[in-house]
């Protein structure tokens, strides 16, 4: 776990243009065609969409924090490089900035099977066959000081097919950052034409008085509309997911100070209005009574299919399941080549295994982490997919994103005259707010607990490794820590 040096830097080789179209195949992925009826059971009807409007609003807030931090501290590992920063590099730092690593060794990829199991669950669409259950197992573990954690195993056909689109990642990313900036182009193009098909489909066949017929009590300010929009806002952050994405790649994109608030903030405007549109669109052809039913079920999670097949046909449905198939793996691609960038810079700033610091001899990038991040991945795809998403999103809101946007604000007050290219507009009122809202998403639901003991248990685990390998390296906290200032380089570096 010692220092390993970079053979050579990364390649800035993201423009702009392709910086925006991965992060917006990150974020739109398999979630927004898979999770609508999650929403609307949430919140028990169409005013579901308060949900997605106010998850809209929320990622803004929280993508000028990234977008600050981003263009400051423009190399490779997002939250790592950040949170080292933030809390002070030889000292808490360290330790917040091992933390992150090591939560990411399992939230990425549990990001990453959520959309190789949407992928599955449609190919379930187009043959049945693959649903037929294998397995299924409840573990119930009973932990010391933190209770009972509960995990679903599943193992079907389409638990193969997940596997096998993301060693199909791991094989496409298996080459230069130029090469792969092309293809994320082509993959664009097909997420665009799935999204921009269901919102033709939907708005030529729209029935307002299906699409706002709510339930009686639907905007009553009541603790169980309070509670549904909690689960209805974690559902909702997971399909917005994405737009820092680009700050995980901040070594491999040309002018950073610039791309890279850019590239996210556009991501996050252009994915809101699709989002929103294709929603509306989607309530004015399928009854929302029929899509909180499907919720319940957990079955026929493949809805763009059923609405292309109730407005065109069979055909219709089956060329719907194909697009959002193409969607999901966008999104796999996208993810596993943004996370495998992390751990890489980890291990060579010598805060994590030294093997994960290896850059492929030839075609210049972290393959150590890449196959990591992948094989893992393909296990987590046995899990169900409402429990993938839960545990994802409360694991990173305790263990990275709480910390960074209160990190951001001791920043500021530490360091007022570092230079930032880009400055948060309306500090601090967005940070506050994305903090507010993290906090409202982690209680504001039924069973809230049961995640957030997963995230207590990665933490103690965590902490505890930490400090093994600090006492055996002589580190923080078991020596002195150094001068820390200033925290950022006064320019901007131009390569890791």
């Amino acid at each position: 776990m010692s220092a390993s040096k970079e053979p050579s830097p990364l390649v800035r080789g993201l423009s702009l243009r392709s910086a925006t179209a991965l992060n917006m195949i990150d974020m739109i992925g398999v979630g927004p065609f898979i999770t609508m009826p999650l929403i609307i059971g949430a919140m028990g009807g169409p005013q579901a969409m308060v949900g997605w409007v106010v998850g809209a609003l929320f990622a803004a807030c929280d993508g000028l924090i990234w977008a600050e931090l981003g263009a400051a501290m423009p190399g490779s590992g997002g939250s790592y490089r950040y949170l080292a920063e933030l809390y002070g590099r030889y000292s808490v730092g360290r330790m917040v900035s091992f933390l992150f690593i090591w939560q990411l060794s399992f939230s990425a990829p549990l990001s990453i099977a959520s959309g190789c199991i949407g992928l599955a669950q449609y190919a379930t669409y187009l043959w049945p066959g693959l649903g037929h259950e294998f397995l299924a197992r409840r573990l119930l573990l009973h932990l010391p000081g933190l209770g009972p954690i509960e995990i679903h195993l599943v193992f079907t056909f389409a638990t193969l097919t997940a596997m096998a689109a993301c060693l199909l990642a791991i094989a496409l990313l298996y080459r230069r950052i130029e090469r792969i900036a092309r293809l994320s182009g082509w993959l664009w193009a097909g997420v665009m034409g799935a999204i921009l098909w269901v919102i033709f489909a939907g708005l030529t066949h729209f029935n307002s008085a299906r699409a706002f017929t709510f339930p009686a009590g639907a905007f009553n300010l009541s603790h169980n509309f309070f509670l549904g929009l909690g689960a209805a806002m974690l559902v909702a952050t997971y399909d917005y997911w994405g737009y820092y994405n680009v700050c995980f790649l901040g070594g491999e994109v040309e002018d950073p100070g610039r791309n890279i608030p850019r590239a996210l903030l556009l991501s996050i405007l252009l994915v809101a209005i699709l989002y929103i549109t294709m929603n509306i669109a989607m309530l004015g052809v399928l009854p929302w009574q029929e899509l909180a039913a499907t919720a319940r079920s957990g079955e026929r999670m493949y809805v763009v299919s059923l609405l292309m097949e109730r407005v065109y046909g069979r055909w219709a449905g089956d060329a719907a399941a194909l697009l959002v198939m193409w969607t999901a793996f966008a999104s796999v691609f996208s993810l596993l080549l943004g996370y495998s960038r992390v751990p890489y810079a980890a291990a060579v700033d010598g805060n994590y295994f030294r093997a994960f610091a290896r850059v492929h001899p030839r075609h210049r990038f972290p393959h150590v982490s890449l196959l990591t991040l992948g094989f893992v991945a393909c296990a987590f795809c046995l899990l169900r997919l409402s429990d993938v998403i839960a545990a994802l999103v409360v694991i990173r809101i305790l263990l990275q994103f709480l910390l960074q946007a209160a990190g951001l604000l001791l920043w500021r007050a530490r360091n007022p005259q570092a230079a930032r290219p880009f400055r948060m507009w309306l500090y601090p009122l967005p940070a506050l707010a994305a903090i507010a809202c993290f906090i409202f998403i982690l209680v504001s639901r039924r069973d809230f607990m049961r995640e957030i003991r997963l995230a207590l248990l990665l933490l103690v685990a965590g902490l505890l490794v930490y400090l093994v390998r600090a006492a055996r390296s002589r580190e923080w906290p078991f020596r002195g820590s150094k001068a820390d200032q200033p925290t950022l380089p006064a320019s901007l570096p131009q390569g890791d």
